[in-house]
């Protein structure tokens, strides 16, 4: 599959052939884009599959000329791209997300601020959604659009779904540093409250589940198919969508040596809300109250 410094030509390719067919509801959009692509799933079925997802980045204006056909149009550049991009029988291209972006740079948020009305709102709705939400939910529709906004690239959703080839970690990504230098990470993700409890209540985990885990995930390479080469996992996130207690995280340090002590970071139900509503993440469609439908108590006169 083509790698990031490759897509201008397939962006340019899209271009032509869409002032070809005059396909004047998309050569707005597509000037105006840039083109991102990452490994978003994978499949181990006769001899593995991985699958791709393009982003096309646009700004403000442009989204929002679009958001209300956003879907039809994401279906339409997935047509066009696909026909312009080789890959090998092991590679698919599953799925264009068009998203937007700002023209101004946006200052960094302060988690620790107190938030707004409105923040506070959005922060209840989400509270709601993770105290239903699977794990699957909380990797998909949470973390993964929370570490994608903060910048990790080729976040990757390691055989989750199936158990397959996980070695220990629910997702993997990478950062790249303002040096060039890339770090690798790994996320081990629960659903509920992390205690070191010996026997944890149901939708509990306890840290001791996920110390052989952890152990495993720090020893395991990730290969990255863009760079074309193995590398060690260099720092795990431990995240519960719920609390981790004090006492889980001196358990795992403890039994941890003096390296891999380091190389652990933990976030909790508190961080995942604070990242998500003041960096203004867009919260999933589930975390929204239904629309109730009032057609049926019009009179019929």
């Amino acid at each position: 599959m083509l790698k990031n410094d490759q897509l201008q030509s397939v962006l340019s390719t899209a271009i032509e052939i869409a002032q070809a067919e005059n396909a004047d509801h998309i050569l707005p959009l597509l000037t105006k884009a840039e083109l991102s692509i990452e490994q978003t799933g994978y499949n181990n079925w006769n001899n593995g599959t991985d699958y791709f997802t393009i982003f096309v980045t646009v700004d403000v204006k442009s989204y929002v000329s679009v958001k209300s056909n956003l879907k039809a149009i994401e279906d339409d550049l997935l047509q066009r791209f696909t026909e312009t991009i080789r890959r090998s029988e092991s590679e698919e291209l599953v799925q264009v997300n068009i998203i937007p972006r700002a023209s101004s740079t946006i200052p960094e948020m302060n988690v620790h601020r107190p938030l707004s009305e409105a923040e506070l709102e959005r922060k209840a709705l989400l509270i709601g959604y993770l105290n239903q939400a699977s794990e699957d939910d909380l990797i998909g529709e949470i973390l993964m659009p929370l570490f994608r906004y903060m910048g990790f690239q080729r976040i990757t959703i390691a055989g989750h779904k199936d158990k397959a080839l996980e070695y220990g970690k629910d997702i993997w990504m990478r950062y790249v540093l303002p040096t060039q230098n890339v770090l690798y990470f790994g996320i081990q993700a629960k659903k509920g409250k992390l205690d070191s409890a010996g026997m944890g209540k149901p939708g509990n985990a306890n840290i001791a589940e996920i110390h052989n885990q952890v152990t495993m995930m720090l020893g395991h390479e990730v290969f990255d198919h863009e760079l074309g080469r193995t590398a060690l996992v260099d720092h795990a996130f431990i995240i519960a969508g719920g609390e981790i207690t004090k006492h889980a995280k001196n358990w795992i340090a403890h039994e941890l040596d003096r390296s891999k002590r380091s190389q652990i970071m933990f976030m909790d139900r508190e961080d995942i809300l604070n990242l998500f509503i003041v960096n203004g993440i867009s919260l999933p469609p589930a975390a929204f109250p239904p629309i109730k439908d009032n057609s049926a108590d019009d009179l019929p006169f």
